[in-house]
């Protein structure tokens, strides 16, 4: 039910939708008989434009992304002991994918690239790829079922990699996993995902009891003071599409008691205040 919930608030309730909508419910209340409701109509219509406008020019994506993405630093150096990594899906475009009957990747390769390199750094390291299917409508199909392909073709032998193929979210990526390996308190583990995406994935593997160590990767703004303003509609939408969502993903998670906190980040080094 949660699950589904989600899936249809977002569909709903994404950027791009919403603007759709506006224009749509302006230009239909040009229709009906009553005056008031055509002048409403005509305020939804210039407040839409003006919101295209803003988008467009405004660095809304990175004021909204930006925060999330230097949440977690990259590690200035990994430690020489990994016993294992995981990389969260959502680098597979699965319904290309599954039209074209190979692994199709999306904007998102960087985690595979990542996970192929700490691959090759830890070759004693346990390797877990977690990632079934996001998609309301085709839980036939995982992401798991291309992975292995995928990780041949980037060196990987894929008899290495244990492969979690029924989690449909972040948080059973966390649950799932868990059960699977079962890691002991005193391991060592890298968690791979998006820099956008870690706040979340790490409050969720937290909430699990495994303390991994984050590797942000995929990162989709410039950094802190970089935003500028600009004429991208397109590539504005899509930045503020993943902020947005991931905010509404950590108020969700926090809300659910799938995470402890709101926004969770990088532990204290131990004896700093």
């Amino acid at each position: 039910m949660t699950f589904g919930f989600a899936k249809i608030f977002w569909l709903l309730f994404k950027p791009g939708n919403l603007l759709v909508f506006g224009f749509l419910a302006g230009y239909l209340a040009e229709f009906t008989p009553w005056r008031r409701i055509r002048r409403l109509g005509r305020i939804v219509l210039g407040a839409t434009l003006g919101a295209i406008l803003a988008v467009a020019i405004l660095p809304i994506g990175s004021w909204l992304t930006g925060p999330l993405e230097d949440r977690f630093a990259a590690p200035a150096g990994l430690p020489e002991r990994v016993d294992g990594v995981i990389v969260l899906g959502g680098a597979i475009d699965l319904r290309r994918s599954v039209d074209r009957g190979t692994a199709e990747l999306n904007q998102h390769a960087e985690r595979m690239i990542a996970f192929a390199d700490l691959a090759r750094q830890y070759p004693k390291a346990r390797l877990i790829f977690a990632g079934g299917s996001g998609s309301l409508y085709d839980q036939k199909h995982k992401e798991s079922d291309f992975a292995p392909r995928l990780m041949a073709d980037l060196g990987i032998d894929p008899r290495r990699v244990v492969f979690e193929r029924e989690s449909r979210n972040t948080y059973e990526n966390a649950l799932y996993t868990k059960r699977l390996i079962g890691p002991r308190p005193d391991e060592t583990w890298l968690l791979v995902t998006s820099a956008f995406h870690m706040p979340r994935a790490v409050g969720v593997f937290r909430a699990a009891g495994w303390d991994v160590m984050p590797v942000p990767v995929d990162y989709q703004t410039s950094g802190p003071g970089q935003a500028s303003l600009g004429f991208d509609l397109t590539g504005s939408l899509r930045l503020i599409g993943l902020g947005l969502h991931e905010w509404v993903g950590l108020a969700a998670y926090r809300a659910l008691g799938w995470t402890a906190t709101f926004y969770p980040g990088a532990k204290p080094a131990p004896g700093s205040k």
